[in-house]
């Protein structure tokens, strides 16, 4: 052979991975030896393979899948994209996390002024949307929201906004948005969206003052003063935006939380 052969324990220390990855690797495809003794099994490499072990060590150091590693090294252009946007949606996501436990330091655990309302059914068109998990919620909701605000008809009225969302979440939260109507549904297009009848009913009512993105706190104090009561919790939490997001300050925007109840444990 033209250039001598490294075991996979001298390899490993030169490529600053361990000869468990260097197997596991191998195993993909990612980094194969360059010589494999049929006897035995030993795995060999050239000394200019070190430069993709190393590769491979930074692109893991940075939270590049396997599978996106591999794209790199074949020298697909754009190949890290995907990656870059999956971590500022991670950052974001951090960076709402760190706000609420920042309010929780400040004021404590959530508690609220609850009180309990009977609401009457309303008229109302619907749009729904699936988030993936609760990290997806937000955007689901906005989507939601587009394609009502979108079919509003010119001349409508003051546009009054509900938020439907269920209380026990799993890895699919299916969201819908109502748009309340005073009169009747012509005009409204859109796809996916529907007209129906928001039901009336008896809620617990608490107030939120601040981001959307932190309307759980408040939820969570609305469900713990029911748990409290021994009130049951029976359909979607409903979140009545009351402030208009494009003129008032995050911090500012006001949003009725209502968790429909009945009395007494089931």
């Amino acid at each position: 052979m033209d250039e001598e052969l490294l075991p996979i324990g001298q390899f490993a220390r030169l490529g600053r991975l361990s000869v468990k990855q260097l197997r596991h690797y191998d195993e993909l495809g990612l980094l194969r030896p360059a010589y494999v003794d049929g006897v035995t099994g030993y795995r060999y490499y050239r000394a200019g393979q070190a430069r993709e072990a190393l590769s491979i060590g930074l692109l893991r150091s940075l939270d590049v899948p396997l599978a996106v590693v591999g794209r790199v090294l074949s020298g697909e252009v754009g190949a890290l994209e995907s990656v870059r946007v999956s971590l500022e949606v991670e950052l974001a996501r951090r960076r709402r996390t760190l706000a609420s436990l920042e309010r929780v330091l400040a004021v404590g655990l959530p508690a609220a002024e609850v009180d309990v309302v009977r609401e009457v059914g309303a008229r109302a068109v619907f749009a729904g949307e699936r988030a993936a998990g609760m990290e997806d919620v937000g955007r689901a909701t906005s989507a939601a929201v587009a394609r009502l605000v979108a079919g509003v008809p010119e001349g409508f009225g003051p546009v009054r906004l509900v938020g439907l969302f269920p209380v026990d979440v799993g890895e699919v939260v299916d969201v819908r948005v109502a748009l309340l109507l005073d009169g009747g549904v012509e005009g409204f297009a859109g796809e996916g969206v529907e007209a129906g009848v928001l039901p009336g009913g008896l809620f617990a009512r608490a107030t939120h003052v601040g981001p959307y993105d932190q309307i759980a706190l408040t939820v969570h104090a609305v469900l713990a003063w029911c748990a409290e009561r021994r009130l049951v919790v029976r359909g979607a939490v409903r979140e009545v935006y009351v402030s208009d997001p494009g003129c008032t300050p995050p911090g500012e925007l006001v949003t009725d939380v209502l968790v429909p109840v009945v009395d007494g444990v089931s």
